[in-house]
């Protein structure tokens, strides 16, 4: 994970995340789809981090197991090259079972802003596939994400 003084962030977490050749589009320039598959990998790498996540193809945790429910992006310029960028997110709500998340893709330094949006996750019972709450594990790892 990097510092959030890289980027100029205050809150949240920032985590470096690879472009790869084969994520640009006939244009050069990083497909649109790619994005929520950086922001997935920043995510999910910064949960792992702390102990959530798949093991051996099991949830370490029950909180592991979720879902999106929403996804929304605003793009503003392009990705136009390969190599690292920074993926900056945070929460702005922790709900009973879901958790919506804001992040901006953007260069290292933070000065280049190349996407925003919003994320909503919600966790799931894998037995009845409906929402369950957050344990107080997961809570207490998310307050330190919380805007």
């Amino acid at each position: 994970m990097s510092t959030m003084t890289e980027t100029g962030a205050t809150y949240g977490a920032v985590e470096h995340t690879p472009v790869h050749y084969d994520d640009l589009d006939a244009m050069g320039i990083l497909h649109n789809s790619r994005y929520a598959v950086l922001v997935e990998r920043a995510i999910a790498k910064w949960w792992a981090e702390r102990g959530v996540s798949f093991t051996g193809g099991r949830p370490t945790t029950p909180d592991v197991f979720n879902a999106v429910r929403e996804y929304a992006v605003t793009f503003h310029r392009p990705v136009t090259s390969v190599g690292d960028i920074a993926v900056h997110f945070w929460l702005d709500r922790l709900g009973n079972s879901s958790a919506t998340y804001g992040f901006r893709v953007t260069s290292l330094d933070g000065e280049a802003v190349y996407a925003e949006g919003r994320r909503v996750n919600v966790r799931l019972d894998p037995a009845t596939m409906r929402p369950a709450p957050w344990t107080d594990h997961a809570r207490g790892l998310g307050a330190t994400l919380i805007r």
